[in-house]
């Protein structure tokens, strides 16, 4: 499995690091590619997906689907997904979204709180999980985790980005 983490001192290192994994995924194709998200809450995961979105170039706001579901973000041709399943009541209720047919070789989804929808979703190719450092709270670990082939080469490529 291939990994890359990064300590994380504030919303501008964040925006950095959302830059170089945007940078990759144009390199490589915005679509078909699926994120899962995860993290408690505050810990940085709608920030993270914010700078991404826009750095991979939407020029207006990126706002929290948190109430809506979904958000959707059209860029070079290519759907872009925001999910947040957390006021989720049931993984049922995705089914009735269609939430199947979001996931193809023509869109890109990004996904907090996966975990609410399991069964459902796609696999990840990349899982990014955000921890909050215990002793200081300002601090976040991020941790991409490469879940698929194609995820695999995302990493790579950011690993080679150091």
């Amino acid at each position: 499995m291939i990994k890359r983490a990064f300590v994380v001192h504030s919303e501008d290192e964040t925006k950095s690091i959302a830059v170089k994994v945007a940078t990759i995924l144009k390199q490589k194709g915005l679509g078909g590619i699926t994120f899962y998200l995860n993290g408690d809450l505050g810990a940085g995961k709608t920030t993270f997906t914010r700078h991404l979105v826009q750095a991979l170039g939407h020029k207006g706001s990126v706002k929290s689907p948190t109430y809506t579901l979904v958000e959707p973000y059209e860029i070079d041709n290519v759907k872009v997904f925001h999910f947040d399943l957390y006021r989720l009541a049931d993984a049922e209720e995705l089914e009735f979204m269609g939430i199947r047919d979001y996931f193809n070789n023509d869109s890109m989804c990004l996904i907090e709180w996966a975990e609410k929808g399991w069964g459902l979703l796609a696999k990840p190719d990349i899982e990014l999980d955000i921890k909050i450092d215990n002793a200081q709270a300002d601090i976040r670990v991020f941790e991409f985790l490469a879940s698929s082939e194609a995820g695999e080469r995302i990493i790579s490529a950011l690993n080679e980005s150091r």
